[in-house]
């Protein structure tokens, strides 16, 4: 069975959009309709840009580490747009292989303010406009979030982090804004592929079948799901 939506005259935010997961995200809402405009702090025609066709997107350069940019970039949107619809927080990076006792203060806060720090900043700039659109929020949080683990704790503890404030977000908003996450395990993308080169790379998921839940998540098809933490595990 198929499933197509239609998003026509909404507009989706992407943070993170020139990843792997960033660009199928894109992609997914692109065929839906929707007007996509893009985040990230990598330009597009950079070889690290993965979105094929960023023309078809409304790029905005930023670092959403960075109050001022994370402000400026979603009041564009809305200016240029007149609404915002979906935002979907997907910048984030992991780092490991140290024990806690090993890991240096650089690598907590580079992943606290790449995965947890970026997703609030994004929610709480986005919130006001989506509360008038009544729209939602979907985050990527991570199936590792769910228990500690050797050599990745402070990656684990970010991704738990994205999961408990959309858990939050959903409260704060009941009947208003639907706010949920996907944790996938290990997705199929070029830069998991060079760190894990031995790995059985058909158990991994693909970033076009995240997308696709995400953008269920956000249609009118997840009208009653807030607040959850949906696993896009695959075979993994």
């Amino acid at each position: 069975m198929s499933v197509t939506f239609d998003m026509d005259g909404e507009v989706a935010l992407v943070t993170g959009v020139g990843g792997a997961l960033g660009s199928s995200v894109a992609n997914a809402f692109l065929e839906a309709g929707a007007t996509v405009c893009g985040a990230d702090v990598v330009e597009p025609g950079s070889e690290d840009f993965q979105l094929s066709d960023p023309d078809r997107i409304d790029f905005h350069g930023g670092d959403f580490t960075e109050e001022e940019d994370v402000a400026e970039v979603v009041e564009a949107v809305v200016d240029e747009h007149g609404r915002l619809d979906y935002l979907l927080n997907i910048a984030g990076t992991w780092r490991g292989g140290d024990p806690i006792a090993e890991t240096g203060v650089d690598t907590f806060d580079f992943l606290f303010d790449v995965n947890l720090k970026t997703m609030f900043l994004a929610s709480k700039h986005a919130l006001p406009h989506l509360q008038d659109s009544e729209g939602a929020i979907v985050s990527v949080s991570a199936r590792s979030s769910l228990e500690g683990g050797e050599g990745d704790g402070i990656y684990r503890a970010t991704k738990a982090g994205v999961r408990l404030l959309t858990e939050t977000i959903a409260e704060e908003n009941l009947g208003t804004v639907r706010a949920n996450s996907v944790m996938p395990s290990v997705i199929d993308t070029p830069m998991n592929r060079e760190m894990m080169p031995d790995a059985d790379f058909g158990e991994w998921v693909d970033p076009a079948d995240i997308a696709a839940v995400m953008l269920f998540l956000c249609s009118d098809a997840a009208a009653v799901t807030s607040g959850a933490a949906v696993p896009v595990y695959g075979e993994a």
